[in-house]
């Protein structure tokens, strides 16, 4: 995309973003107590639905491009996408991600997360942490100035040294009024590569890390992605704004927010 289509948010702009992305954080907090043992994916989609229309907010994936559910709930080998079912049921040793984005005055807040369902093996909770922790790298990667290459760069760096491999077919993206909007943000690259970052820019890191190859399918429904070889897959995301002297994660909690800027 032509760098004339991104659009940098002003002040009051990034301040709806932060009452959205913080009720996106509340809303997968809410949700974290129903992963466990013996519930459907459906259960849970139809809580945060609920949960959602309580808070006078919408839930953007419904309906968007045809999705059908509220929510995307992405469980062992399901890359992204993964399409809430009453026959999926959580067993012990699942993980799962869950991406929630709800839309407030017009506004999105797109965050995700990967829970343990019971006691995960060794390999799993190592992929969910160096997942997590990958995402973090990229973060600390955003000031004015940077380029867009180098989040991806910090991310492939770490999750390969860790012998895990990135996703390629799927990358973050500018995120405001518009759900998917420039730029985009590959969570694989080169440093000094991409275009330059700016204050205002507001956009989402959401690496997707395998645990074997870093190749993916869609399925017969033409959203779910799993990986080729059925190995693990995990995911964290965040919504984050370019301020002047660095980056503001959007999608926390208000006490998690305070914490970050004491």
């Amino acid at each position: 995309m032509a760098p004339e289509n991104i659009v940098l948010l002003s002040s009051r702009e990034i301040g709806k973003m932060r009452q959205a992305g913080r009720l996106a954080a509340e809303l997968l907090d809410y949700l974290e107590p129903m992963v466990k043992p013996g519930v459907s994916t459906l259960e849970i989609n139809d809580e945060a639905e609920r949960w959602t229309q309580e808070h006078g907010a919408k839930s953007a994936p419904l309906g968007y491009h045809g999705f059908p559910k509220s929510i995307c709930t992405s469980i062992n080998e399901v890359v992204c996408h993964g399409i809430p079912n009453a026959k999926q049921i959580l067993k012990d040793g699942d993980i799962i991600n869950i991406d929630v984005t709800p839309i407030v005055d017009g506004y999105h807040g797109d965050t995700s997360k990967t829970f343990f369902v019971g006691t995960p093996s060794p390999k799993a909770k190592q992929l969910v942490d160096v997942t997590r922790e990958c995402m973090m790298r990229g973060i600390a990667e955003v000031k004015p100035g940077a380029r867009i290459g180098d989040i991806g760069a910090a991310i492939q760096e770490y999750a390969e040294a860790q012998g895990f491999s990135v996703v390629r077919d799927f990358v973050g993206h500018g995120v405001s009024k518009i759900f998917h909007t420039a730029p985009q943000i590959p969570h694989y690259g080169n440093r000094g590569r991409g275009k330059r970052i700016r204050p205002g820019m507001v956009f989402t890191i959401e690496p997707m890390i395998n645990e074997g190859t870093w190749e993916v399918k869609v399925l017969a429904d033409k959203w779910t992605a799993i990986t080729k070889d059925r190995k693990l897959s995990a995911q964290f995301e965040h919504t984050v704004a370019v301020t002047e002297d660095g980056v503001e994660i959007l999608t926390l909690r208000e006490e998690e927010a305070l914490v970050k800027s004491a």
